[in-house]
């Protein structure tokens, strides 16, 4: 095997595989990254699999003759990003040996690799016909849901991300048990697709919005679920990844159907406030209290930590129904209004202790962000 590429070409590929080599690999070619060079494409193909998130990437190159080895990621990541940068970059190994020469401008590097053969096969699970999805759309959803989805293993279907295909329309949806977050589009899926409902660990599709926001693609993404597996492949990218057993929470019972209040605010002001009362909110539970009047037209949000200090912000909003107290998890309430791009979001409540939904005005019919108050202790 020997070949010739751009020091940029390969740090950046090797950047984006490498968030899938296993950090305590069970078996030792784990911890290395998969190089394949096609002299008949011109291509160089590098592919990371910890056994549960494959990412595969290639770009083109010289290649003087085809071949395939696994190298050890980490050292060649951090030699090949030390490089001057948009030098040439050769690649040489003699056939059926493991020893790998890397020459650039500056010098020549020395490692011992792993036979190809010892890689796992990416599980490339395309059977039957892919569901084209929008990479705009996808990225879209998985920012504004990723965010809300459960840490916490022993709930491991709230691990993961729900991403269900109906009439056209692409949904998203993530909770952790205590708040809710779902993203319509309505021209993410292909028109006349099958529907389709599939939950995707959410650490996968954290990387898939990574790649798709590294290298965008106006193509369509093909996704193909088979077996526990799914396959996201656009471009020269693929992603394969593990789905996750069990039946999603049915979400839309949650959602209440009417509201007896409605605050409007503006966004920025809101989520500036919200940062800076943060920073008193006690530190073992992050609760900010919220009091809204509509005779004073206001929302004052308050935190009082204990035998550290309090402080208030008031801020002018435009409301609905009576006055009411209640508290939320100030983090919770904070990821959601990044999560949005509208000037104005208005929060839709009945009682202190009921589902409050926020959303921005604009986007009421695609976004949907669901918080529960938690309990104010006199």
């Amino acid at each position: 095997m020997k070949l010739v590429c751009s020091q940029t070409e390969l740090n950046s590929s090797l950047q984006l595989v490498s968030r899938a080599i296993a950090g305590r690999p069970t078996h030792p070619v784990l911890a290395n990254v998969l190089v394949t060079a096609d002299a008949a494409a011109g291509r160089i193909s590098l592919t990371g699999f910890d056994l549960s998130l494959g990412i595969q990437t290639s770009f083109a190159a010289v290649v003087e003759g085809s071949g395939a080895i696994t190298l050890p990621a980490k050292l060649l990541t951090d030699i090949v990003s030390r490089l001057p940068p948009d030098g040439p970059i050769t690649l040489s190994c003699p056939d059926g040996e493991e020893q790998v020469e890397l020459t650039a401008l500056s010098g020549s590097y020395q490692m011992r690799g792993m036979t190809a053969e010892d890689f796992p096969d990416l599980p490339l699970a395309q059977n039957g016909r892919p569901i084209l999805l929008s990479g705009a759309a996808l990225v879209e959803g998985l920012r504004s849901t990723l965010f809300a989805s459960s840490s916490d293993e022993a709930k491991q279907i709230l691990t993961g991300i729900h991403l269900k295909v109906e009439e056209g329309g692409l949904e998203f949806a993530a909770t952790d048990g205590h708040r809710l977050a779902v993203r319509r589009n309505q021209a993410g899926g292909e028109q006349g697709a099958e529907p389709f409902a599939v939950t995707v660990p959410a650490r996968s599709l954290r990387e898939l919005e990574r790649l798709l926001s590294a290298r965008p693609s106006e193509e369509s993404i093909s996704l193909f679920c088979d077996r526990g597996q799914v396959v996201f492949l656009w471009a020269d990218q693929v992603l394969t990844s593990r789905s996750l057993d069990g039946t999603y929470p049915n979400y839309g019972q949650l959602i209440p159907e009417s509201f007896e209040r409605s605050l409007t605010i503006e966004r920025k002001p809101l989520l500036a406030a919200l940062e800076r009362i943060a920073v008193l909110a006690d530190q073992h539970n992050n609760v900010v209290k919220f009091s809204a009047d509509p005779s004073t037209a206001e929302l004052l949000l308050s935190a009082d930590a204990q035998d550290v200090g309090s402080g208030s912000e008031a801020l002018p909003i435009r409301m609905e129904g009576e006055a009411i107290e209640l508290a939320f998890n100030v983090r919770y309430v904070l990821e959601g209004l990044k999560s949005m791009a509208a000037q104005e979001v208005c929060l839709k409540l009945n009682t202190s202790t009921s589902p409050a939904i926020l959303h921005g005005d604009a986007e009421e019919q695609a976004f949907t962000y669901l918080v529960m108050p938690v309990q104010i202790r006199s």
